[in-house]
């Protein structure tokens, strides 16, 4: 079983020095984190936050990433204003907290930033992606709301969709080699977790009918897209770099 006391992979990994590019505006009933390209464009990501919520510099680095790249980013407070999870609280607590912040239930908040994107950014092409708990939610989106072009699913849990495998849009799934969390409640064997990503690659096989990925990175920890600086973690470098390069390939292609 994973470790009872942490019952969660995520740490905070590498903050990024990160200086926000973009704004924070208030979206319907939430408030999110937009950044726009220098040329007006009518594609738009939406960028569903880990665990540490809609304020990580992480996560926001990885929306600026996307803005670089031609598209409007944006990061909206999937938490709905409740507090993220901070690395100072008791993991024991984990489960619990977690319980109110289920990333199944954000369609409401998908609707609304969508006519956000629509109305007020011009965007006609709308892709997302999310890490961890946001990979989860992009998985679910990816299933149900028929608005979205495509999306990319950053080591998103797999327990919380055994049966989600008739994707609506092409979806990209990047896992790590050895995160021994997915699904949670598995052994923390590498060979248990590639197992199990294995079995949702064959599932999709036999009952995904639009173009789909999934991807495991070798050497590769969970958070390695977007909670590892390259440049202090030299042997993992090649890998980042190729997960980011992926995920905007994808988006390309699709969006």
């Amino acid at each position: 079983m994973a470790n009872e006391a942490k019952p969660c992979p995520c740490d905070i990994g590498d903050r990024f020095d990160h200086e926000d590019c973009g704004q924070e505006v208030q979206v319907g009933h939430i408030k999110a984190y937009v950044c726009k390209p220098s040329v007006k464009s009518d594609k738009a990501v939406i960028v569903i936050h880990d665990i540490f919520g809609w304020r990580l510099p992480n996560t926001r680095y990885m929306a600026d990433l996307l803005t670089t790249h031609g598209y409007v980013a944006i990061c909206p407070d999937f938490f709905v204003g409740q507090e993220p999870w901070k690395p100072s609280n008791d993991w024991a607590s984990f489960n619990d907290w977690l319980k109110t912040r289920d990333s199944s239930k954000i369609d409401k908040e998908m609707d609304v930033v969508l006519k956000y994107l629509q109305e007020q950014c011009g965007a006609k092409k709308i892709g997302v992606i999310g890490f961890c708990w946001g990979g989860a939610a992009v998985h679910h989106v990816m299933l149900k709301n028929p608005h979205l072009k495509a999306g990319v699913s950053n080591y998103g849990v797999i327990r919380f969709f055994e049966d989600g495998y008739s994707l609506l849009h092409p979806t990209f799934f990047i896992f790590a080699e050895k995160d021994d969390y997915i699904p949670l409640e598995q052994a923390t064997m590498m060979e248990h977790s590639v197992l199990q990503v294995t079995q949702l690659e064959q599932k999709l096989k036999e009952k995904c009918k639009v173009d789909y990925e999934v991807k495991i990175y070798p050497g590769q920890t969970h958070g390695f897209v977007h909670r590892k600086r390259e440049d202090i973690n030299p042997q993992d470098k090649p890998y980042i770099e190729e997960g980011r390069r992926d995920m905007l390939n994808w988006l390309n292609k699709y969006i």
